[in-house]
């Protein structure tokens, strides 16, 4: 556990502005943000079904970095079962948010993930949503990474969906390349694609044009889906 770059983190979101970023990624008020949320879905569902996954239900999953729990209300949606499923979130605010729209079911630990008290190989599945991005600190990077590895079962696999280019106005967040990660996750077999048009581009175009843009323009997708798994 490193408490200089958990403060940090904490601190980085408290400089941001909570009232924009609601509005930048409601999926009520912003097409772009529900775009790109029903892409990572399907994305998310291609890449488990070529795993072997027919269902979800009963399968062990853990989401770190949980926020206020919309990405464990869609994988409820997409069939895992609650007590099943747990999600871990550093700022006690979005921790207490996620506690009050998910099923009392769902597990959900306040606090720094790698002090967590998840028991190894216990998860089939961990998921990290723009966490890594981040993590500025590059012995904290790999210290997470590693956690995280331990928590999965053989079979099973970590699922990264994060930056692959750096924001020139955020200096808060750092890129997650593809070398990278296999840095990160040595022992995993990869399976990774570019998905999300860039945010900037997306929300300036009318709701209808957002997909048919992410597919004929995959230089301007700026994120990654990479499914790492753990051989058995």
């Amino acid at each position: 556990m490193n408490t200089s770059e958990t403060r940090a983190v904490q601190a980085r979101y408290a400089r941001r502005d909570n009232s924009a970023d609601a509005q930048r990624y409601s999926l009520y008020a912003n097409a772009a943000a529900l775009q790109a949320q029903q892409e990572r879905l399907r994305a998310m569902a291609r890449l488990w079904r070529a795993h072997g996954w027919t269902d979800l239900s009963g399968r062990t999953l853990l989401e770190v970095g949980c926020g206020s729990g919309g990405n464990l209300l869609d994988l409820l949606r997409l069939g895992v079962t609650p007590t099943q499923l747990t999600g871990i979130e550093l700022l006690p605010e979005r921790a207490a948010a996620a506690r009050a729209v998910l099923p009392g079911g769902v597990q959900l630990i306040a606090g720094d993930a790698c002090a967590a008290p998840v028991a190894d190989g216990s998860q089939q599945a961990v998921l990290a949503f723009t966490v890594f991005s981040s993590l500025l600190d590059p012995s904290y990077r790999q210290q997470f990474a590693h956690t995280l590895w331990r928590w999965v079962a053989p079979g099973g696999g970590v699922l990264v969906y994060d930056f692959v280019v750096n924001n020139p106005h955020n200096p808060d967040v750092r890129k997650l390349p593809l070398s990278e990660l296999r840095a990160l996750f040595p022992g995993a077999l990869l399976h990774s694609r570019r998905i999300t048009l860039a945010p900037p581009v997306a929300r300036r175009l009318p709701s209808g044009l957002i997909a048919p843009a992410s597919l004929l323009l995959p230089p301007l997708r700026t994120h990654r889906l990479t499914w790492a798994v753990k051989p058995l």
